[in-house]
């Protein structure tokens, strides 16, 4: 007989407002959005007092604005919330065996095995606490047999509260609760299901897997699971040491600037790219060149959790004027990302406007479709990806 899983996911409440409200105590208790500019911009987080009107994270700045005039927008500070999610991340790390770290503000935590020495829901109570403790940032937290339920568990503890839901009643506390609350559904699939008259996850739990899978395929399947409380998903251990990276060895030495920026943006364009796809962030940025004598020379240097070529552009080519003399041909050149972190690139939402997020999308959604470099900066269309592997693993 398989062991039961004990799973824990925990979530920091409206995370940047929280932080924003350690610096900042008059910003308690009103709406506050976190974004660009009301203009063009988006929000990227948003208090409880505001979510009352409507408002949600990746909505038009503008349109927020008018669903609550009187709310108060702060631009942001990517440095604040890397330092506030590295000191749960530090207090989590040294509170529990395995965690995974899923963005910036989530976790997941694994007990499973603990229940034989330990209260597994006591010690979830008690690394909350620690948290709100050390930090001043509110906290929630729910425990199930696996990562979608004790995810779902969360959400409804929301605010700064915690629920368990025990083994064996994960259906009984599904049922009752709407289809879009489960994580993953896409609104296209909801609304083939709102077709069918499906909108409760009971309705689904009594609906037949052959049904969903003749009208879904493979992701019938998924959601039969999902609403019987089914999820066997691993925890992945967390690290922040893991970093991709790149290199390029020319075939003739080169000593011109504008050739160098451009297999640069090439090599950033591809590497940010797959951050974006496997959802992580970097927080450490490095430039690697190597000279015809095989004199090797790197740069780098720390900065705010991002997965945005805009952002890393103009540290790469500022890396570049530092590590290159520039009377010195060049062999190899090479781009490094590292400190990654799981996470959404919603951490950057407060810096950009509405149509630049839609571009990323687009851009990612075409070169994952049809193959890397489909879509890219016409600065980086001079370099081919044929003589460098953007995903060498540093």
């Amino acid at each position: 007989m398989d062991q039961k899983r004990t799973i824990v996911h925990i979530d920091l409440d409206s995370f940047f407002v929280s932080v924003e409200r350690k610096f900042n105590p008059a910003l308690i208790g009103i709406p506050v959005l976190i974004g660009g500019s009301a203009d063009r911009g988006v929000v990227a987080s948003c208090s409880y007092e505001a979510r009352k009107f409507g408002i949600h994270s990746a909505m038009p700045m503008k349109q927020a604005m008018k669903l609550c005039p009187h709310a108060t927008i702060i631009r942001g500070s990517h440095g604040r919330y890397s330092e506030a999610s590295r000191e749960v991340t530090e207090i989590i790390e040294d509170s529990v065996p395995l965690f995974q770290k899923s963005s910036v503000d989530e976790f997941y935590i694994d007990l499973t095995g603990m229940d034989r020495f330990y209260d597994c829901y006591q010690i979830a109570s008690n690394l909350r606490q620690r948290v709100i403790k050390e930090t001043g940032l509110p906290i929630s937290f729910g425990m199930a047999s696996g990562k979608t339920v004790a995810k779902m568990a969360t959400n409804a503890s929301k605010p700064n509260g915690q629920l368990f839901v025990k083994h064996g009643q994960e259906m009984q506390f599904l049922a009752p609760l709407a289809i879009n609350k489960i994580p993953g559904l896409g609104e296209s699939t909801a609304q083939k299901l709102y077709q069918y008259g499906i909108e409760k996850i009971g309705d689904l739990q009594r609906t037949n897997i052959r049904f969903l899978e003749t009208v879904f395929g493979k992701a019938g399947t998924f959601l039969w699971e999902r609403a019987h409380g089914i999820d066997h998903s691993e925890i992945v251990p967390h690290s922040d040491r893991k970093s991709i990276s790149t290199e390029h060895t020319f075939d003739i030495n080169v000593n011109d600037q504008r050739t160098l920026e451009t297999i640069l943006v090439s090599m950033t364009e591809e590497l940010s790219s797959k951050l974006r796809r496997e959802n992580k962030l970097a927080s450490c940025l490095a430039i690697k060149i190597r000279y015809a004598n095989f004199e090797t020379h790197t740069q780098q240097q720390k900065i705010a959790l991002t997965a945005a070529e805009h952002i890393l552009l103009p540290g790469v080519k500022k890396l570049l004027k530092k590590a290159w003399n520039q009377h010195r041909p060049i062999r190899l050149i090479g781009v490094r990302l590292s400190n990654l972190t799981s996470g959404r690139y919603q951490i950057n939402l407060f810096e950009d406007n509405e149509e630049r997020i839609r571009l990323y999308q687009a851009m990612d959604n075409i070169n994952f479709k049809f193959g890397d470099k489909t879509v890219c900066r016409a600065a980086g269309m001079e370099i081919g990806t044929r003589n460098f592997n953007p995903f060498l693993k540093g």
